[in-house]
């Protein structure tokens, strides 16, 4: 079978891709130096378990936007929303479209299948752990959880299912959407806002802030999120990844946002611009030439057939350094277990598919390996809790 009609790679493919032989793989330090990045001193990646040295890392591909835990209810609750956005903005006599919650290629768009019987697969950890291990063979070297409190995500959890697979996870931090948010976010000042994230940062060893979202066009109490998100990150260096309505509504909003709080573009990916269709890449373009990163994080499904063009135009014009990839992995029937492509699916099923397209092992491994430890790395102003 050809490699462009390929569901996936081998682990030996997989380390090609990464420019590395087998026994470079496990021995980061030898991946690291070979690839020529360099991190400001004093800079870590922090994990729920501990703080790594960006080189340590390097040994393999890092996912800046995935979810291993979650509250049972919270992707029905994330449809029912989605669902009724879409109807509300939908014209008149026409079907819900392509509105807030339509597939961008294996994330949480879409309709979702059912779910198979048993336990909820993120209060699992003999499930999560085999599917953590398998990512780790598979060639994934570090993986983000992009939820936090109103989310239901659960940090010993996560600490458990990190140490029984030997994957690292970094853990998230701050406030999703509006839908999900505490009620008294309303109520908070901005002021207050920021010191409930520096409570969550001085609590557990927060490693990114994210994902911080706006769930359509943004409403005033997400730009408050935003503009706090920023101040607490001026706070303590930890970088920030977005989550963006769909078709990456208010992508350039919550650049300036962040930015007017103070936060250096390199510290940001604005995230879900896979969704935004657009041959001419005019906003991924804006934002690259700004110097943050433009995420490209629901992949590995039907709409990897959109993303791609995407992602090669961004190439051509030289944005190679300004791209991450991820595929917000929520649902059960991702699973392996369950006969889907699992966490790895990013590296594994939509790689695969750009270098087919035309892209080399050297663009790759920058996207995979490097532009993620790069945007991870900070140097902490506060010290590690937990």
């Amino acid at each position: 079978m050809s490699r462009t009609t390929a569901p996936g790679w081998t682990r030996r493919e997989a380390l090609e891709l990464l420019g590395m032989s087998a026994a470079a793989a496990a021995l980061p330090g030898i991946a690291s130096a070979q690839s020529g990045v360099t991190f400001p001193k004093g800079a870590i990646i922090r994990t729920v378990l501990k703080d790594y040295p960006p080189e340590e890392l390097a040994g393999g591909a890092t996912l800046f936007h995935e979810h291993m835990s979650m509250a049972p209810d919270f992707l029905p609750r994330w449809m029912k929303f989605a669902a009724e956005t879409r109807a509300a903005n939908a014209p008149r006599g026409a079907g819900a479209g392509r509105g807030a919650g339509a597939g961008g290629g294996g994330g949480r768009g879409g309709a979702a299948a059912p779910a198979p019987a048993g336990p909820f697969f993120m209060q699992d950890a003999d499930f999560m752990t085999e599917e953590l291990t398998t990512a780790k063979r598979e060639g994934i070297s570090c993986i983000v959880d992009g939820g936090h409190p109103d989310m239901g995500r659960d940090v010993n959890f996560l600490r458990e299912i990190s140490k029984r697979s030997g994957l690292p996870i970094v853990l998230g931090g701050g406030f999703y959407t509006q839908p999900f948010y505490p009620k008294e976010i309303s109520t908070m000042s901005e002021e207050q806002v920021v010191q409930a994230i520096i409570k969550q940062v001085d609590t557990d060893p927060i490693g990114a802030f994210g994902e911080i979202g706006s769930w359509d066009v943004m409403t005033a109490d997400e730009r408050k999120v935003f503009r706090a998100i920023g101040k607490a990150h001026v706070q303590t260096n930890i970088p920030i990844f977005t989550h963006t309505g769909i078709p990456g509504i208010a992508a350039l909003e919550q650049l300036d946002l962040l930015e007017d709080a103070g936060v250096k573009p390199d510290r940001i990916v604005i995230g879900h611009l896979g969704n935004l269709v657009d041959p001419n890449v005019q906003v991924h373009r804006a934002i690259c030439k700004r110097g943050a990163y433009v995420g490209f994080d629901r992949q590995g499904g039907p709409g990897d057939a959109e993303q791609v063009p995407l992602v090669m135009a961004l190439l051509e014009a030289g944005f190679a350094d300004r791209l991450m990839f991820a595929a917000d992995t929520s649902s059960a029937n991702q699973m392996k277990r369950n006969k889907g492509d699992g966490y790895a699916k990013t590296f594994t099923v939509f790689v695969p598919k750009l270098k087919a397209a035309g892209a080399d092992d050297k663009v790759l491994h920058q996207i995979m390996v490097d532009n993620p430890r790069k945007f991870l790395a900070f140097v902490p102003k506060r010290p590690r809790k937990g």
